[in-house]
């Protein structure tokens, strides 16, 4: 007798099964990660404005709210993340007037808002204040 060897159409569906259940893990892991890096992304940007800000009041004496144009006029940085998952925006911060204070936020768009709801706006102001709370786990 010739007993023929090879996979039954059992065992390829099982084996099929496993690496579906495994890609799909895998793939939400994936996601979360990219979501995750996104945010880093907006969380530089935010310092870069922050520090920014800093020299410009240094030099000018007072905030400014031009993110796009060149100094001396403006910060040099553009409205939206490099990769274009957050739109940044300045407004006055605690103290009402934007020559005293400052607060910048990056507002998740496209893609990212399917991010957690508490980290959609990334926002810092300059006393160094972040929201959503630094405990939170979206400025890790």
């Amino acid at each position: 007798m010739n007993r023929q060897s090879g996979m039954t159409l059992i065992e390829l569906l099982v084996t099929l099964a496993i690496v579906a259940i495994l890609s799909s893990l895998a793939i939400s892991s994936y996601r979360s990660y990219t979501l995750r890096a996104n945010r880093i992304e907006a969380e530089t940007v935010l310092m870069k404005v922050q520090v920014a800000e800093e020299k410009f009041f240094l030099q000018n004496n007072t905030y400014t709210t031009t993110l796009a144009t060149a100094p001396p006029a403006g910060l040099g940085i553009a409205a939206t993340t490099p990769s274009g998952y957050y739109t940044l925006a300045i407004a006055a911060g605690t103290t009402g007037s934007i020559t005293t204070s400052y607060a910048v936020t990056a507002t998740a768009t496209g893609a990212q808002t399917h991010d957690k709801t508490a980290c959609l706006t990334l926002a810092i102001n300059d006393q160094g204040q972040q929201t959503p709370a630094p405990s939170s786990d979206c400025w890790k």
